[in-house]
């Protein structure tokens, strides 16, 4: 009996066909970026991404999130330059065999330990309580899911499409390439990437996946973009006021203080400048 071939992974075709032809793809001119780590026996490390040449504009992210690259495994994203980090993805700031699998976790003991780092001292007294009101130190639970379908339910995938766009037109995204990572959803790229951005908070970043798998299945987030220490989500059923909003406030604390203690300064003020139907929420981490 023959044996059927060995279907290759994704990235070693895209090594031989930057272009993506043979995919059905259609890329701009680009690249595989490999695992970091010596060369064995003569051969060269795996391949890790794909990324273009080039920076792309509006439209790049809605171009290649179709069946063809969902048929191949993998997840299109955009990859955003720092000043002083420029190309920072090609420094071997990428450490997959350091994380963890997602599928080993789950979203409310992390997000139960992540609040608990959190959450201030009892001795800073009243002006801790405010950072963290209408909530106490107890870990205050998960927020409540949007509505999944219905008429009003906006397709996820191109609200992402659409975020992106705005993003790369106001210039939060000034100079985005595309990045194309082996994945089964958006939430597990920064895992399967080993992305380092959150390191100064949390060295597994298969938690922080925990974490957008739940708001892909609660909110319809999906991933858009990511920087050195920062994430980028377009969500589609955002919370439409702030009783809703409040507990999704305190989720985004859990997982990314920064956004408060740098930021908006408290959990009430955040809600209303960054959850209460906004669909686009971001994250960074010092």
């Amino acid at each position: 009996m023959v044996k059927p071939p060995e279907k290759r992974d994704p990235l070693s075709i895209l090594a031989d066909d930057p272009r993506g032809r043979s995919l059905g793809l259609d890329l701009p001119p680009g690249g595989v970026i490999r695992r970091p780590g010596r060369r064995r026996k003569g051969k060269a490390p795996e391949p890790l991404l794909w990324v273009s040449d080039d920076a792309v504009g509006a439209g790049a992210l809605a171009a290649h999130r179709g069946p063809q690259l969902a048929a191949a495994g993998l997840q299109a994203v955009l990859l955003q330059d720092r000043p002083g980090l420029e190309r920072w993805w090609q420094d071997r700031e990428f450490m997959p065999e350091r994380m963890s699998d997602p599928d080993d976790h789950h979203v409310e003991p992390v997000l139960r330990e992540f609040w608990g780092r959190v959450v201030p001292d009892p001795e800073e007294g009243e002006e801790g309580e405010e950072i963290i009101a209408p909530f106490g130190r107890d870990w205050p639970g998960l927020a409540v899911a949007a509505p999944s379908d219905g008429p009003d339910v906006p397709d996820p995938q191109a609200a992402a499409c659409e975020l992106a766009d705005e993003l790369v037109e106001h210039g939060h995204l000034p100079a985005p390439r595309l990045a194309l990572v082996p994945a089964r959803r958006g939430a597990d790229v920064p895992t399967a990437l080993g992305w380092a951005g959150p390191t100064n908070y949390e060295n597994d970043t298969a938690l922080i996946s925990v974490v957008l798998r739940s708001w892909e299945d609660r909110f319809g987030a999906r991933l858009v973009a990511l920087g050195f220490d920062e994430l980028h989500l377009s969500v589609a059923v955002p919370p439409p006021t702030t009783a809703r909003a409040l507990p999704v406030a305190a989720e985004h604390f859990a997982l990314s203080p920064d956004n408060i203690w740098q930021g908006s300064g408290s959990i009430r003020a955040y809600t209303d400048e960054a959850v209460t139907g906004s669909g686009h929420w971001s994250f960074w981490w010092d």
